[in-house]
């Protein structure tokens, strides 16, 4: 495995090594099927020394550098040129569709006080004016594709004086799209992860790694195009809007190019469930797929187990389905299952969850079905009670501390939040953990994820993983999409259902009888009531890159009144909490609302 100090002699060495070697594939969509376009070691090598020439001679070392481009071989390069000239590469999105692309890039803009913006001759005109729009007109914004030859000269490349600990890229998490936190990953992060990611998948030079996932995504980023590189392996790739179109050319690109690592959330594998035809599975061979990873989100059994049976026939084997866990805070892996032992899950009671336990359930009680995350990798996981701080024994819930190479400095300039989150103590003096927010438990070395302590419902003394009830509203009917899962009031002790429904369940629907369904499955499964059922429009429901839906995000929302909602129904004590603002939500029963 590479021994190498940093990222830049890494990629640089691998370049010596076999420059004609495919690094990269990037797929586009023709009409008719994928076309590839092929990025050699050598070839990658040099665009990124031209674009650090650049950076370099602009006075760009040590700074932060926005990367937004549209195109993967640029935004490769261009990422790459950022390590290759010391600076600190800052993937973002791009501004185009939802507002809150904008506002996210805006965002980052301006939480890092960045340098210079790297794009492509396509985006730069819109991004230019979208900066003097916002004060920013006097930032330099710069088409990678469109560089003055004699300013951007590979030839003139130096090799900049960067350290282990020196920052090598600042990756933006998905919180607040107005107030973005981007986490400090130096160099020694990210190649202690890039082992670990290599220990837990297996992966070596063969492997070839393949996703759709956005490279401002930490999965998409360090994962699927900078692992194949640590590797000298090949990255396969693809944008996200060719796989949300339709999912079957994710499918075909592991079939086509033998892609044998790679995936994405939860989500996308549902995706998959729901749009892809049987006559669309002619043709595929999904044999080669070692590890068809699955993370960044909630990991659900019911999708590993539909997901293995329904494209069993097409040569996909049951132990390829992967689960992991990960996060931006420890660069990306945490855990991962056993290679090729198949999924693990857990079957306990859920009385016994809500008081924080995992134990067997008893006859005729309710159960929950959890997912192990796989066993920790290269990192120390210790479970630990919020309030008091005290480690706690195995099949105990607590929030989830981290300590190791992979946990990242900090966040860019938040010294107290660095302070709190990254450089926490346990009670007996222990030192030196990252607070993940997450909650699980450990069992048999086993991780098991449960929920984010920050989502939990509290209500009449009882925790509610607001997931589950996600989960179970959901299977209501087949017109339902995405939900989310919020409490509000002062306590957030007022549960709250917002259910999205898909186009063709817009018009005549029954939607009163659909909202009062949901409610009454809530209160069967749960023992609790659903104080406010929204039935909205396809697309409400906030989520991340990565699919996590956002729920503070959405409850956010909410009680501002922003939610527009093709039906809603409330019970008398949240009206009074809320008053006319909820009020402002309602719509009549079949109106559309508007996203």
């Amino acid at each position: 495995m590479p021994q190498h100090r940093n990222f830049i002699e890494l990629v640089t060495a691998r370049a010596a090594e076999r420059p004609t070697q495919d690094a990269l594939v990037f797929l586009t969509e023709d009409g008719t099927g994928l076309t590839p376009e092929r990025l050699g070691y050598a070839q990658l090598d040099r665009a990124a020394r031209a674009v650090a020439c650049w950076l370099q001679r602009h006075g760009a070392s040590g700074r932060p550098v926005v990367v937004v481009q549209s195109q993967g071989p640029l935004f490769a390069a261009a990422f790459l040129g950022c390590l290759y000239a010391g600076a600190m590469a800052v993937p973002a999105p791009l501004p185009g569709g939802a507002r809150h692309n904008v506002d996210r890039l805006l965002g980052i803009i301006k939480d890092t006080a960045a340098h210079c913006v790297l794009t492509d001759s396509a985006g730069a005109p819109d991004i230019s004016r979208l900066l003097a729009a916002h004060g920013q007109g006097g930032l330099p914004c710069l088409a990678t594709d469109a560089m003055d030859p004699e300013d951007a000269d590979p030839d003139a490349w130096s090799h900049p004086d960067v350290s282990e600990d020196d920052i090598a890229f600042l990756q933006y998490t998905s919180g607040s799209t107005s107030d973005p936190k981007g986490v400090m990953v130096s160099h020694r992060n990210l190649m202690s992860n890039q082992l670990a990611i290599s220990r837990a998948l297996g992966t070596h030079q063969e492997t070839r790694m393949g996703s759709w996932l956005p490279f401002h995504h930490d999965m998409g980023l360090i994962g699927h195009l900078l692992h194949p590189l640590w590797l000298g392996g090949t990255g396969v790739l693809m944008p996200a809007a060719t796989f949300v179109r339709r999912p079957v050319r994710w499918l075909q690109a592991v079939t086509d190019h033998g892609i044998t690592a790679g995936g994405g959330p939860n989500f996308a594998y549902d995706l998959c469930l729901r749009r892809i035809r049987d006559e669309q599975l002619d043709g595929l061979d999904l044999s080669r797929w070692e590890r068809a990873v699955n993370g960044a989100e909630p990991v659900r059994a019911d999708t590993l187990r539909a997901f293995a049976r329904r494209f069993g026939p097409v040569g996909l084997r049951p132990q390829a389905c992967y689960p992991c866990y990960g996060m931006a805070e420890a660069t990306l892996i945490v855990s991962g299952a056993t290679p090729g032992a198949g999924t693990v899950t857990r079957t306990v009671d859920a009385a016994a969850l809500e008081d924080h336990r995992l134990t067997a359930p008893e006859d005729g009680r309710p159960t929950r079905e959890l997912v192990s995350s796989g066993r920790p990798q290269d990192i120390e996981v210790c479970v630990v009670d919020p309030e008091t701080r005290r480690a706690l024994p195995d099949g105990r819930v607590g929030e989830i501390w981290l300590r190791g190479g992979s946990v990242a400095h900090g966040y860019w300039n938040r010294p107290d939040e660095t302070q709190e989150v990254f450089r926490c103590a346990r009670a007996d003096g222990e030192g030196g953990y990252l607070r993940t927010g997450d909650l699980g438990a450990l069992h048999d070395g086993e991780l098991y994820v449960t929920g984010r302590l920050k989502d939990m419902l509290i209500v009449s003394g009882r925790n509610i993983y607001p997931q589950d009830i996600e989960r179970t509203v959901q299977k209501v009917s087949s017109l339902f999409g995405c939900c989310t899962v919020f409490g509000v009031g002062d306590d957030r002790d007022h549960v709250v259902v917002v259910q999205e429904l898909r186009d063709r369940g817009t018009y005549g629907t029954d939607m009163p009888a659909l909202a009062s369904a949901v409610r009454q499955r809530v209160t069967t499964e749960f023992e609790v009531g659903a104080d406010c059922v929204l039935l909205v429009p396809q697309g409400t429901v906030r989520r991340t890159t990565s699919g996590k839906v956002q729920r503070g995000a959405m409850r956010a929302l909410f009680l501002a009144g922003e939610l527009q909602a093709l039906h809603r129904v409330a019970g008398p004590e949240l009206d009074r909490l809320l008053g006319p603002l909820a009020r402002d939500t309602d719509r009549p029963a079949g109106q559309p609302g508007q996203n």
